[in-house]
């Protein structure tokens, strides 16, 4: 499922997918993630709504560069119900 995502965006799913939690997931690379695999809108309020496999979520832009344990498991969870899983290595 992920044959159409460049290396960068392989690396930044495989760190959200990841048990235990990776640190460091820079809000950046998960937008360019989730442009690439989602419809996504910055909403005024300054939300990003998502919307994948018919389902929209909505994140909340991180305070610092990266992203919170909690933006890491709502990911894991919209990541996963799209069919999304860990790089089996």
């Amino acid at each position: 499922m992920t044959e159409h995502l460049n290396n960068h965006h392989r690396d930044t799913l495989d760190r959200i997918l990841r048990h235990p939690s990776s640190g460091n997931i820079e809000w950046k690379d998960v937008v360019s993630l989730l442009e690439t695999v989602a419809d996504t809108t910055r909403e005024h309020n300054g939300k990003y709504e998502v919307t994948l496999a018919g389902q929209t979520d909505y994140l909340s832009v991180p305070h610092g560069k990266d992203i919170s344990e909690q933006t890491v498991v709502d990911l894991r969870k919209m990541l996963r119900r799209a069919g999304y899983e860990p790089d089996r290595k």
